[in-house]
């Protein structure tokens, strides 16, 4: 197999630069992707994103469809339909938590101690896993070490998701599209509302994952993996 995997960390996660003075904002974040691509891409483009990022590169597939060769959406379709909760009331429930999660900093004892605290979120975590996860999450501070990403991603954002937005730029992707789901994933839409989603892209394929949550990627990686690879057709098996 030949190619390159670049595996960036979006804006206010791992190592990349906090915003300051600001908020984390969606259109930025395909904004950063699209320089991410523009300065590393050759050749045949491949897009794998989840959750989150599943619905970052949804949008930046259907900004610049022309781009892309081959899309994998992990538990990528959005989160429910936001619209009605809009307003005055979110703006202020916004605001607020902005400015408890700018003061705040969890530190904790140890990496070990940060690994614990993976696994209390996430049962089908291995400890093995949850170490590498947790070493490569955190950084040492004074007391223990804390976790890199800005706490600022763990507060509501002013602007609710909008289902409406998001199909617009689902029905511009042409190129293949696979949409997998962890059977176990209690994050997930009601199965007729995620299959109304799929129906929105042109050529999609939909695979469910057994013993795998929301964290797909974490839980079952070989199958994961198997199927981005399937998805490249005959040249990523070679």
């Amino acid at each position: 197999m030949h190619g390159k995997v670049v595996a960036p960390d979006l804006r206010g996660h791992g190592d990349s630069g906090r915003v300051i003075g600001g908020y984390y904002y969606f259109m930025d974040y395909v904004a950063d992707l699209d320089d991410v691509i523009a300065q590393t891409s050759e050749g045949e483009l491949v897009l794998v994103g989840h959750s989150m990022g599943g619905s970052v590169s949804g949008y930046w597939a259907g900004t610049r469809p022309e781009k892309l060769h081959r899309l994998a959406l992990l538990e990528g379709l959005g989160p429910p339909d936001m619209a009605n909760l809009d307003g005055p009331t979110r703006t202020g429930m916004w605001i607020d938590a902005w400015k408890v999660a700018r003061d705040k900093r969890k530190v904790l004892a140890s990496v070990e101690a940060a690994a614990a605290k993976l696994r209390e979120k996430d049962a089908l975590l291995s400890a093995t896993d949850a170490l590498e996860l947790a070493q490569a999450g955190t950084r040492a501070v004074e007391g223990g070490v804390t976790w890199k990403h800005d706490p600022l991603h763990l507060t509501m954002g002013p602007y609710p998701y909008r289902l409406d937005t998001a199909i617009k730029y689902w029905q511009r992707i042409t190129c293949p599209v696979l949409i997998v789901d962890g059977a176990d994933s209690q994050m997930n839409l009601p199965p007729a509302e995620r299959a109304a989603r799929r129906a929105h892209f042109a050529n999609h394929r939909h695979a469910v994952i057994p013993g795998a949550g929301h964290a797909l990627q974490r839980h079952q990686p070989a199958a994961v993996a198997d199927l981005v690879i399937e998805l490249l057709g005959p040249q990523g098996g070679r």
